[in-house]
């Protein structure tokens, strides 16, 4: 938290490396509302994982809206064991509609050249994704580590979907963010950082560099986050 106040962030977006492995989500979502709530009140905004492969997920998405306040919910999919055609993502989707909360899909947390080639998690297949969106018009969702499993052509049609957002963790080349703003609006991109399993500082250089007019840099640094924030957020 210190690192980032040094930076000037005012509020980090946070979840749980628990909530990749552990089977007890509901206790990893707990300790995650009560660090956020003790450590950083008004600063850590907690992000509960949803595993919707393990028994009373609805419970745990109910929690996460009503007892913890949380924006919103985050999922693994090539860690918990589904794709994105099992019909149980699009009623994760409709469920965190419902309660106006952000969902947040994780299309990888390491990229797959550094992993051991006898522990490979490839990153979620997002092709299923923009129909699913289409069915399910009043959800956000937040693409975070997307880049490099989306590319090119693929990344405008799920910004065409629906209320689909990309953050800018993952993404890499010089003047990529610049580039990415030629196939999305910059109202779809977040700023991003992965910290701290990144270094927070190599995300805010690729904004610097972008060469962007400060009115699009305030947009991806902060005022789209502001915008697809639920009203009671924490």
């Amino acid at each position: 938290m210190a690192r980032l106040r040094k930076r000037d962030v005012v509020q980090a977006w946070a979840g749980s490396f628990d909530g990749i492995l552990h089977k007890d989500i509901g206790g990893v979502n707990a300790r995650l509302a009560a660090e956020c709530n003790t450590h950083g009140r008004g600063f850590l905004a907690p992000f509960g994982s949803i595993n919707p492969k393990l028994p009373d997920w609805r419970e745990d998405v109910r929690r996460c809206a009503n007892d913890y306040r949380m924006p919103g919910i985050r999922l693994h999919p090539n860690y918990h064991g589904y794709d994105l055609k099992d019909p149980v993502f699009a009623e994760v989707l409709q469920l965190a509609g419902a309660s106006g909360q952000i969902v947040q899909l994780v299309v990888a947390m390491e990229d797959i050249r550094t992993q051991h080639p006898l522990m490979r998690v490839p990153p979620v297949d997002l092709g299923p994704l923009a129909q699913v969106v289409k069915d399910q018009p009043s959800t956000r969702v937040h693409l975070l580590n997307w880049w490099p499993a989306l590319r090119g052509e693929r990344i405008r049609p799920l910004a065409d979907a629906g209320e689909v957002y990309f953050d800018l963790a993952m993404l890499e080349g010089i003047e990529g963010v610049a580039r990415m703003t030629e196939q999305v609006p910059p109202e779809r991109i977040l700023f991003g950082s992965n910290f701290p399993l990144f270094y927070f500082e190599a995300a805010l250089l690729k904004v610097q560099e972008s060469g962007l007019p400060e009115v699009q840099k305030k947009l991806l640094f902060e005022e789209n986050a502001r915008r697809i924030l639920p009203p009671k957020a924490v």
